[in-house]
């Protein structure tokens, strides 16, 4: 298990541990540009790292660190070592690998370590003994790291004699130099991303640990340790147990269906394979597939090869087990995967990724290397557990059931969506347009709110869709008992998407969804219903960034004639305080009585007849718990007028985290649901008790 401990260690390396024509121009080889060195990397960053946001600038550090991992996976490195360095822009990545070889190179005649930081598509990974595997194929990694940094170091100690060499933009400082002896071997990179390439360059400390974490599952008995030296703290991972290991964390405090964790391990043709799986109590399967170790979000051939053999082992077992009939139907790929924790690893010579972010592996010739291992493998451990075997078919067989009974509500969702046609749910105030692109659906709760919105909107290209109550917790529910729900039945028909297997993202009526609750206790919870609905059932919307959540102002300041909406209580104060900056006093001819109730009211806090409203020091303060409480004038200016509104869209970063935090949050078990409220209670924001 991973220990936290304090970091005291003040160690270098290494350590032992439709356009208008444009007019015709000249066009000759003058106007061919050629870019050198490093220079394509910096005019196309987003090429290379995938974007300059906070996604791209997370990238450097990881392909700094797969070196170091690579290094691992060939077992010459025990000890990686991660420095967030005080200036919080720098980072150091450290191993006591082999180091990076400092000898010159026979084609570039400069030293070994020069051309590997400066010159894309160089690296010990092209041919040769020196990496049978590794995650950095490219050989582009540190060279484009070097080129989008301002200022890079790297030190290598080889044969007890320490190199350096420091490099700005991509492009070498001085000459690499010997600085003295040292003991051991290894590397170190010290990088600080350029600021012209970056807008924002702010590392986030739990999405390292994340990454980290997954990289010590996958190289069993490596240290990682990851130092935060700005804020004081440390962390270190070390596991033995690979990625049965793997597959116990991401089960998380979820109820297992099996005793033993089923492990296949392999090689066919030169490709390694390692694969765990558990089965739990259930419905979203969670797979995690990794190609050398890189994470592969989009899946390829390693996950498609799991996926077939998986339906075809656990089918050949129940018909020979009789438990499927003759005149039963296959259990179908959906069937096998409810809720299966899987991590899939494969190890290979030279895989081909779709692009540099290698977000997805394309070798053909791993398929049938993952079919065999795990169809060998999984057939075996059905044989030699049966209780598990038991357990695990009729999972498989319950799923099976709950995806026929959800065909045929779903079906029936189907035909009254295609019967009503034109005729849309009636609650459903429809906007004008009919281009998908500008239209917006909101979604409102009660029908005090949904006349608000209704009397404000821009007809032309918003729609209305009240609900009544509180949704169904689809957390909770299957698909059959969700599709009888006559809330989120006539919400399906509304978007045009249809649901399940037959979802179609093309059919979305509308490209912003829009989730408007109210700013109270209630409206949370509503807000919290729907975002699982839509995580569970509808992840695509959100993948196209089409779900957005809308933002009413908490409270209408007003003093005199002048009316401020405010979202938050800092807000609040500040408004308040500009307010009433120099008013203090204030009397105005023939104001008599109401200038001395003004003034004896300073600095007291006076509800009127209106709970929700406040007079501090002569301005009025209303507090909006609910939507209805605005007049449509209102609603319109604050919320829904894309001019002026605020709306936050819905993102998934990390979909495990996402599907743990909906599972303690909205899941059938109540220790963990207390936990987490215990464990937040001092944190809590918007408290509306």
């Amino acid at each position: 298990m991973p220990e936290e401990r304090k970091n005291t260690s003040k160690h270098t390396i290494p350590r032992k541990d439709a356009q208008k024509p444009v007019p015709a121009k000249s066009y000759t080889a003058k106007d061919i540009y050629v870019l050198e060195g490093l220079e394509p990397v910096r005019k196309r960053p987003g090429m290379y790292i995938g974007s300059t946001g906070v996604d791209g600038l997370h990238h450097l550090v990881w392909e700094v660190v797969d070196n170091s991992i690579d290094e691992a996976m060939a077992g010459y490195a025990k000890h990686i070592e991660i420095r967030l360095l005080k200036d919080a822009k720098r980072v150091r990545v450290i191993d006591d690998g082999r180091g990076i070889p400092v000898d010159v190179h026979p084609q570039t005649k400069k030293p070994a370590l020069e051309t590997v930081m400066t010159t894309l598509h160089a690296g010990g990974k092209f041919g040769g003994e020196s990496y049978k595997v590794s995650g950095g194929l490219h050989g582009v990694g540190v060279s484009v790291v070097n080129a989008l940094s301002v200022w890079m170091k790297a030190e290598v100690c080889r044969e007890g004699l320490q190199y350096e060499q420091e490099y700005r933009r991509g492009k070498p400082l001085a000459q690499m130099k010997r600085v003295g002896k040292c003991g051991g071997s290894g590397t170190a990179v010290t990088f600080e991303p350029d600021a012209e390439i970056f807008k924002e360059i702010r590392y986030d400390w739990n999405r390292i640990l994340r990454h980290l974490r997954e990289q010590a599952y996958l190289t069993p008995n490596t240290e990682i340790q990851i130092i935060d030296e700005a804020d004081d703290k440390s962390y270190a991972f070390y596991f033995e147990g690979g990625v049965a290991a793997f597959v116990r964390s991401l089960s998380g405090r979820k109820a297992r269906r099996q005793k033993d964790i089923a492990v296949m391990q392999g090689e066919r043709n030169g490709v390694s394979v390692e694969v765990a799986l558990q089965y739990l109590d259930d419905t979203e399967p969670l797979e995690l597939s990794f190609a050398n170790n890189i994470v592969t979000p989009e899946g390829g051939t390693h996950l498609t090869g799991f996926r077939a053999a998986l339906t075809r082992a656990l089918n050949d077992y129940a018909r020979k087990e009789k438990v499927l009939k003759e005149d039963e139907q296959n259990l179908t790929g959906d069937d096998v995967r409810e809720g299966l924790a899987t991590v899939i690893s494969v190890k290979l010579r030279e895989p081909q990724f779709e692009g540099q972010t290698k977000a997805k592996l394309g070798n053909p010739e791993v398929k049938p290397a993952v079919e065999s291992v795990v169809a060998e493998g999984l057939l075996r451990f059905l044989e030699e557990h049966p209780s598990d075997a038991r357990a695990i078919i009729e999972k498989c067989l319950l799923a099976a059931k709950a995806r026929k009974a959800a065909r045929a509500a779903r079906e029936t969702v189907l035909r009254k969506g295609a019967f009503e046609g034109l005729m849309l749910p009636g609650k459903l105030a429809d906007c004008s347009s009919r281009n998908a692109e500008e239209s917006e659906l909101f979604i409102v709760e009660g029908p005090s709110a949904g006349g608000s919105a209704k009397g404000g909107r821009d007809r032309r290209f918003q729609a209305i869709l009240p609900l009544r109550g509180k949704v169904l917790n689809v957390e909770k529910a299957r698909l059959d008992k969700m599709l009888s729900n006559d809330e989120i039945r006539t919400l399906v028909i509304a978007m045009g998407t249809a649901i399940g297997e037959a979802f179609d993202l093309k059919k979305l009526r509308y490209h912003r969804v829009i989730i408007m609750t109210d700013a109270d206790v209630d409206g949370a919870h509503i807000r919290t219903l729907l975002l699982t609905l839509f995580f569970r059932y509808f992840p695509q919307l959100i993948d196209a960034g089409y779900l957005y959540i809308a933002q009413p102002p908490l409270y209408r300041i007003q003093r005199g004639k002048e009316a401020r909406y405010v979202y938050s209580d800092e807000e609040k104060e500040r408004a308040i305080k500009e307010m009433t900056q120099g008013g203090k006093g204030e009397k105005k001819a023939g104001a008599g009585k109401k200038a001395g109730k003004e003034k004896a009211e300073e600095g007291a806090e006076a509800p009127t007849a209106d709970t929700a409203t406040q007079v501090i020091s002569g301005v009025n303060i209303q507090r909006y718990k609910g939507l209805g409480e605005m007049n449509p004038a209102q609603l319109w200016e604050t919320t829904m007028d894309p001019a002026k509104r605020i709306m936050k869209r819905v993102t998934i970063e990390d979909a495990k985290a996402a599907d743990e935090i909906f599972d303690i949050l909205m899941g059938g078990e109540v220790a963990p649901r207390k936990k987490f409220i215990q464990a937040h209670a001092k944190t809590v924001r918007n408290l509306d008790i």
